[in-house]
């Protein structure tokens, strides 16, 4: 019985000791989330991507418009004329097609592209800020069920993100 007291004894004391190492440690959370809905460059390559996207589709639109007219065209010709025209309307089918395909992955190839970029942007903003506030660690505030919004430094780091963003495209970068 005795030693079951001391073996506990020492466990709590271990754990006090652990428990007060790690409150010393200086740590915040950070919402990664809202900064890259909000960072400028963010915003910017959505813009960009937008403007592909739609004319692409553009394209596709003026693809699947020559393939209607073909099939409308299809209904007065002659049996022999209709196959050489079927032909071709199957070409042109597989075309768009294969245009549609290689345009999106084109587009979610280079967006995710931007969004590794951004989240690298994000990333060593929010490290030098912590490393120059002395925190120890930063969570996303998406791993906590609950946490003080004293120890969220979002916002600040939107701050340095924004301004470095507006330096950055001030100067030609």
């Amino acid at each position: 019985m005795r030693k079951g007291i001391v073996v506990l004894v020492m466990a709590l004391f271990c754990l006090a000791f652990v428990i007060s190492a790690y409150a010393a440690e200086k740590i915040a959370s950070v919402d990664i989330g809202k900064l890259f809905d909000e960072y400028p460059k963010t915003k910017e390559f959505d813009k960009g991507l937008e403007q592909k996207a739609g004319a692409y589709e553009k394209e596709r639109d003026n693809r699947i418009s020559e393939i209607k007219q073909l099939q409308d065209k299809l209904s007065i010709l002659t049996d022999q004329e209709k196959e050489k025209k079927q032909k071709e309307l199957e070409e042109k089918i597989k075309s768009a097609r294969e245009f549609t395909l290689s345009k999106e992955a084109e587009l979610k190839k280079e967006r995710d592209d931007r969004l590794r970029e951004v989240l690298k942007d994000i990333e060593a903003t929010v490290g030098e800020y912590a490393q120059k506030e002395g925190y120890s660690m930063v969570f996303n505030d998406r791993v906590f069920v609950y946490s003080n919004k004293a120890n969220d430094i979002t916002g600040k780091v939107l701050e340095i993100l924004q301004a470095d963003y507006k330096k950055n495209t001030s100067s030609g970068k």
